[in-house]
């Protein structure tokens, strides 16, 4: 089965608590990278004239006029943010691929580090809300990569651009509300409340409305800071999500299915020809974060891997190609030692590894076509 980016990655409708998966894709702002020029402000007078609509109806609704003014300081029309929105099903991806993103060697071995650094805070979590801390610290993972890539686009700015698009005005308006509550509550100043292109903000990819509804003040400090540099309130915000949700303490989120084992009525296989799991109740539940299958394998497995746990037993087929996961990853090695850089060697044919075999077929006089073969693995040999 192919998962389209919408599937699992940002279906507004289906997300409780995410916009995305964070910066699953590696395309994320973070500290030291440069926001994208499209992801800057720039003068729309559209855009201008329905902030002035908006800020007359959020004052009808007690939102001070010293507030406003504070908030939208500085914000402004951003176009990679509609551009983003409206090319969310780009590519797709299979449940084999994905899981080689979500929980790749890096990925793993961060998680590992952080799981370790954070042990204590975790155990406290994990003690309060019941949730597994290792299924904490896979969601940290895949939102933001430990937080590493939480975004840096104001949330005003992405909230009311996307509200004024239109496309789905009614929910980015009750973000942009919600995040105006977050202002008027103390919690955040507008200049350091940032997030993803859809207003995802912190450790954990929370929505606006989604903080308000279930972000706690772990640390006491009398703010609920799911953005510090110390991810206690984030990581415990997203335990009492799950907790408030229905996890039920003790019960694993469930097991990849070896052999003939037999799993149930929960058994799903995601990817046909590829391994199955069996779930329980709490897969459910991580799927209350984002709706998807293939994330919530992400998480389980991920959080596996992070308590020490081995990568899956059972092969997935030949992809589309009539190619294994090691017949990618011992094309990308080839190409790259050959002087066509693919940016990495993970099994997973994605731009710069198309881009690379296009460089390659051109240089060698081949059809240009950027597509991985067996013929071209055997030519690289």
């Amino acid at each position: 089965m192919l998962i389209s980016r919408r599937a699992f990655v940002a279906g507004m409708g289906a997300l409780p608590v995410s916009a995305c998966v964070g910066n699953f894709r590696g395309a994320g702002t973070g500290p030291g990278r440069a926001v994208a020029e499209d992801l800057r402000p720039v003068p729309n007078p559209a855009y201008e004239a329905w902030v002035a609509g908006f800020r007359s109806r959020a004052a009808g609704q007690g939102f001070s006029n010293a507030l406003l003014e504070t908030a939208f300081r500085g914000a402004g029309y951003l176009p990679g943010v509609v551009s983003r929105d409206r090319n969310q099903t780009e590519f797709s991806r299979t449940l084999e691929d994905y899981l080689s993103i979500a929980a790749s060697d890096e990925r793993v071995a961060l998680g590992r580090a952080a799981a370790a650094r954070h042990a204590a805070t975790l155990s406290a979590i994990e003690s309060r809300y019941g949730v597994d801390a290792n299924i904490v610290a896979a969601i940290w993972g895949l939102e933001s990569f430990y937080g590493d890539r939480m975004g840096d686009i104001p949330v005003i700015s992405a909230t009311s651009t996307l509200a004024f698009d239109g496309r789905r005005g009614a929910y980015f308006e009750q973000q942009l509300l919600a995040a105006l509550s977050i202002l008027r509550s103390g919690d955040i100043g507008a200049p350091a409340m940032t997030g993803s292109w859809a207003g995802a903000m912190g450790h954990t990819q929370f929505m606006p409305t989604s903080y308000l509804d279930f972000a706690v003040d772990f640390t006491g400090d009398g703010r609920r800071d799911i953005w510090s540099a110390d991810p206690s309130d984030a990581l415990a915000s997203t335990a009492a999500y799950l907790s408030r949700n229905g996890w039920q303490r003790g019960l694993s989120w469930g097991r990849e299915l070896v052999g003939g084992a037999e799993g149930g009525s929960s058994v799903i296989q995601p990817q046909a020809g590829g391994p199955r799991f069996a779930t329980t109740s709490n897969f459910r539940v991580i799927k209350r974060y984002n709706n998807s299958d293939s994330y919530a394998l992400g998480v389980g497995h991920l959080a596996d891997r992070i308590a020490g746990g081995g990568p899956l037993r059972s092969s997935f087929p030949p992809d589309a190609n009539g190619m294994t996961r090691e017949d990618r990853i011992a094309l990308q090695r080839r190409l790259t030692a050959a002087g066509f850089d693919t940016g990495g060697a993970d099994g997973v044919i994605g731009t710069l590894t198309r881009e690379a075999i296009s460089a390659y077929q051109a240089a060698n006089g081949l059809p240009v076509t950027g597509e991985p073969s067996p013929e071209l693995l055997r030519r690289l040999g």
